[in-house]
């Protein structure tokens, strides 16, 4: 099913957090190692993706009830399945692998669930392959003392989205979702990556969805860009959706979402965090809080895609497809060309 198509007849839903619904099985170093790792040389205790390949079951299984609370669109657990993130365990050699296993557990999840009779009613759901914004930036010296240094180069990080992309596809998703973008350049060259690798292997090419991230009350990405900014770089993509999503809940985050409604030529997505974290960087925000701020967002035509980051669960995502079922989706503006 063509989710353009889906897309003009309602708001879809995206799913939750993964970290946060990893976090409930308290698994241990043996666990994330599991019987092919048992003997590697570094500690891989937090490498979440790495449960793609050792713990399969319980990534499907987080994805099936996501399902089952209602999304549409289930995220690869691909955050950091690239070379470079997954150089902090020296697992860089798996990334393609692990790109290729998260698409499958995604895939194999969505097809259980439409087999089942929670799910036969569903008209069908998609497979967004998640692509992190890397733990190095190409805008931001890591080093204060020397403000031109870069720890990495575009054409690096465009290589190692390239080999992300190539496993996703591999993998069979439907659409590329690059997320949580805290620097402009870094999504550039997933873009890049994206468009090259189609237009390299003659396929045709996959919708990409674009989610950056304000991360204060400033209004700016962290590489300093305001959200007009920010989307006047990406536009060039013809993305199928530009959003927002992570360091901000509900409440912070509606000011920017309302002021993207109004500038993307394209469909918006909103998933937030359940509210900012506490003291203890735990999330208090109850399911029904969360999904009435998305709802009055969906009322004011804001939106064309919703669902949750850091701290949110399928009762997250249940309670706002509840909340947003009865109102239409944002409807594409006509904006006028201008010099920006």
């Amino acid at each position: 099913m063509d989710i353009r198509k889906e897309l003009e007849k309602r708001i879809l839903i995206i799913d939750g957090a993964m970290g946060t619904m990893i976090q409930r099985y308290k698994l241990e170093e043996e666990d994330y190692r599991g019987e092919r790792f048992k003997d590697w040389h570094t500690d891989v205790k937090g490498n979440n993706d790495l449960l793609s390949i050792t713990q399969p079951k319980i990534i499907e299984e987080i994805h099936l009830q996501y399902l089952a609370a209602g999304a549409d669109i289930i995220e690869t657990n691909t955050f950091s399945s690239t070379t470079i993130a997954q150089a902090d365990y020296d697992m860089q050699s798996l990334a393609y692998e692990l790109n290729v296993a998260s698409a499958k557990c995604a895939r194999n999840a969505i097809e259980k669930f439409l087999a089942s009779p929670e799910g036969k009613d569903r008209s069908g759901a998609w497979v967004a392959g998640a692509i992190g914004p890397l733990n190095k930036t190409l805008s931001l010296s890591p080093d204060v003392n020397n403000p031109g240094y870069r720890a990495v180069t575009f054409d690096e990080v465009a290589i190692a989205y390239t080999e992300q992309i190539k496993g996703l596809v591999d993998g069979g998703v439907d659409v590329l979702l690059i997320e949580t973008i805290f620097d402009t350049l870094n999504a550039k060259a997933a873009i890049y990556a994206a468009k090259k690798f189609f237009r390299d292997n003659k396929l045709e090419e996959l919708p990409i969805m674009i989610s950056g991230t304000i991360t204060d009350a400033s209004g700016r990405t962290l590489s300093g860009q305001t959200l007009e900014a920010f989307y006047t770089s990406i536009r060039h993509a013809r993305p199928l959706s530009v959003g927002l999503n992570c360091a901000l809940g509900a409440t912070q985050m509606r000011p920017h979402i309302e002021e993207l409604s109004q500038i993307a030529e394209c469909y918006t997505s909103a998933y937030p965090n359940a509210g900012l974290p506490n003291a203890f960087g735990q999330y208090d925000e109850q399911p029904h809080e969360t999904a009435h701020i998305i709802e009055e967002w969906a009322q004011e035509g804001f939106v064309n895609i919703v669902g949750g980051c850091c701290g949110t669960t399928p009762d997250h995502i249940k309670h706002i497809a509840d909340y947003v079922r009865n109102f239409k989706p944002r409807p594409l503006p006509v904006v006028e060309d201008a010099l920006v």
